[in-house]
């Protein structure tokens, strides 16, 4: 069996704290993509290529490559990525 490794890829993140501050930075990331937050349960519904996914408040919303958002937990977030200054 092969093995392989992840290519390095830059990608920005804004974390979800539940405000409209970090919702709004979540929404310029793609402006294409329309976001519905529930400010009761602090949670965002994004569409993904894979279906609709909710991000919970803490989770980091990336946009990929191809200018697709996904959220992504914290703890993978911070085994996956570091931040380049």
């Amino acid at each position: 069996m092969a093995k392989y490794c992840k290519k390095p890829v830059i990608v920005e993140a804004i974390r979800w704290i539940g405000d409209i501050e970090s919702f709004e930075e979540i929404q310029a990331l793609n402006p294409g993509v329309t976001l519905v937050p529930d400010w009761t349960s602090d949670t965002i519904c994004i569409p993904t290529l894979e279906g609709d996914h909710t991000a919970s408040l803490g989770d980091f919303i990336i946009r990929g490559v191809h200018g697709e958002l996904y959220p992504c937990k914290p703890d993978i977030f911070e085994e996956t990525y570091e931040e380049v200054i």
